[in-house]
């Protein structure tokens, strides 16, 4: 068991003893009682709100808990129906289900589309992603990689500036690195021929950001924008929405403000969030928030033969244990062993697969899988050899940066020799071992480094990625890290001891982020973590390559195995459609 999870689980258990003693309570709880507790706890700290529950199991909690049917009074505990909650999860689905009938009801400029706006779009999803936005204060617009979500939404952009001058515009993700993402995506889409009638300049300069910038969470956690001072635009578009849980939805969702549309785009076939929730997925299944989705079918990434489009949609489909990895050599591609990868030969995309032995790897063969997973990292060690005596430091900084994004090691796990740790100090000694240096301390140029935090002085939000350089600035020669997604520049002395080295990633934290290359590593600790979500959205933040390094019975897990969290989202808006007469 991973020790961060060990900890939550053994302080979790003594929250528990402490609330079935005095003072807080003089009741006798049994065993079955402290039981159900422990389930619910157990259940938040994987991603569920609540677990099904039964009258005559609650009836144990006594005071701790309450009954929605019975009383209103709070307790720790309540049970909604049949589903038993922490009254903060309750809490969290109610106010989004309040807000987010509030915002469909939203009374927004109205715009009349011409015949020249419905010919801004062929696709008939993408024309039907531009009458909801333009008539909705709600929309959804969802899609896998390559669907044209962000093309769709430069162009419905285009014609709210043009039909609402003076329009105000906010774009956000729940990363630095969607952000960043979604503003060289934006940029690109703003170039399209068709646009080229409107005028851009505004849009050209908007600026992505953090949702907890946009709402301006600071040290205390405390938005600077709620429901009493709402957001100050017309507009706010979230990109990678799948990352959203129900505290951050809620927050964002009680800060638009009464006149502004709300877009939401993402990909519900990705991981849900980290943390409680599934927002999105959970506003995809409300019958009475059909006009307000849009689901983008038609993929433009992946071209005919193209081995990760093939592995995206075999993962989507239904997948047998017995008999699935004989399917996908068969229909996707043969295990053969990882080869380096020529970035520029590729054509089309490709696929590498190789197994991982079925016994504990020797050091020989964990030496074997190193020295693979480094084949990517190549020519990253390569330029920060060569490349100071073939640029101007400006030059050589933006050229590594733009190389070490071409390639991630993604895995499922922290602990062991293939999971996070191992995998980064291991990439580390060999890249440091190719150009002959030696670390400063916990620095050398090239060493690339992970945020595990927000730092509001610093300006740096959890999971910011920045490189190692040696810097000049007159005759001071120090060690400075620069964070591409924000153009900045942080001495390293000034980053906090538990920054994190990032040649390898979580697939959690990759979320959000786009490599040419993705090498994905999946060992037997990591079974009982392996969903369909996760391999597809390790695979699908590759461009052209996935290397996949994987255990046959875990490999087997995230093929067959598909998530479905707890929660009483759903029913929470159906019922205030009811009540609001929304249906």
């Amino acid at each position: 068991m991973e020790n961060d999870q060990f900890q939550a689980m053994s302080h979790l258990a003594s929250w528990i003893d402490y609330l079935c003693q005095p003072p807080f309570s003089s009741a006798t709880f049994d065993d079955a009682a402290k039981a159900l507790m422990q389930n619910v706890l157990d259940a938040m700290q994987q991603g569920d709100s609540c677990i099904v529950a039964k009258s005559s199991q609650i009836a144990g909690l006594h005071h701790l808990v309450t009954d929605t049917k019975q009383d209103s009074t709070i307790a720790p505990f309540i049970f909604d129906g049949h589903l038993l909650y922490l009254y903060r999860y309750w809490a969290l689905e109610k106010s989004v289900a309040t807000h987010i009938i509030r915002i469909r009801a939203n009374q927004i400029a109205t715009i009349e589309l011409t015949e020249a706006h419905q010919q801004l779009l062929s696709d008939p999803q993408q024309k039907q992603a531009l009458d909801m936005v333009t008539s909705q204060g709600l929309s959804m617009i969802t899609g896998g990689p390559g669907t044209g979500k962000t093309y769709t939404l430069a162009h419905i952009i285009a014609v709210l500036n043009q039909a609402l001058p003076n329009i105000r515009i906010a774009m956000a993700a729940p990363t630095g690195k969607a952000a960043q993402r979604m503003k060289e995506a934006l940029q690109n889409a703003l170039h399209s021929e068709a646009l080229q009638q409107f005028n851009l300049d505004t849009l050209k300069q908007l600026q992505p950001v953090t949702l907890h910038r946009l709402l301006g969470l600071g040290t205390t956690a405390q938005p600077r924008f709620h429901v009493k001072q709402p957001l100050p635009y017309d507009v706010i578009v979230v990109d990678e929405a799948s990352m959203l849980d129900l505290n951050l939805s809620q927050m964002l969702l009680a800060a638009v403000p009464k006149h502004a549309r709300l877009i939401l785009l993402g990909d519900a076939d990705q991981l849900a969030s980290v943390d409680v929730g599934t927002v999105l997925a959970d506003l995809q299944q409300v019958p009475q928030l059909k006009s307000n989705h849009v689901n983008l079918l038609k993929t433009r990434r992946f071209a005919e033969g193209a081995k990760i489009g093939a592995m995206a949609r075999f993962i989507q489909r239904s997948n047998t244990p017995a008999s699935v990895l004989v399917e996908f050599e068969d229909q996707v591609v043969s295990a053969t062993q990882l080869q380096p990868i020529h970035l520029a030969e590729v054509k089309v995309d490709q696929l590498q697969l190789e197994y991982l032995g079925e016994e504990k790897p020797s050091a020989e063969q964990l030496d074997d899988y190193y020295a693979k997973l480094m084949y990517g990292y190549q020519d990253y060690a390569h330029l920060l050899k060569q490349g100071r005596a073939q640029y101007n430091f400006d030059d050589y900084v933006q050229a590594i940066t733009q190389c070490f994004d071409q390639y991630r090691i993604l895995t499922a796990i922290r602990y062991g020799a293939l999971g996070l740790t191992q995998l980064n100090m291991h990439m580390e000694q060999r890249l440091l071992n190719l150009l002959g240096q030696l670390k400063q301390g916990d620095w050398y140029e090239g060493r690339p480094v992970m945020m595990t935090y927000n730092d509001y002085q610093l300006g740096l939000s959890n999971g910011d990625i920045g490189i190692c350089f040696l810097r000049e600035i007159g005759d001071v020669r120090q060690f400075e890290v620069y964070f591409p997604s924000l153009e900045k520049w942080v001495l390293a002395t000034r980053l906090p001891k538990n920054i994190e080295t990032a040649f390898a990633l979580t697939i959690h934290k990759s979320q959000g982020s786009e490599f040419v290359h993705t090498a994905v590593v999946l060992d037997q600790a990591a079974k009982t973590l392996l969903s369909k979500e996760l391999i597809y959205t390790a695979i699908t933040r590759a461009k052209k390559v996935v290397s996949l390094l994987v255990n046959r019975d875990a490999f087997t897990q995230s093929l067959c195995v598909k998530t479905a969290r707890q929660s009483g989202l759903t029913q929470k808006i159906i019922e205030q459609c009811h009540n609001f007469e929304c249906i």
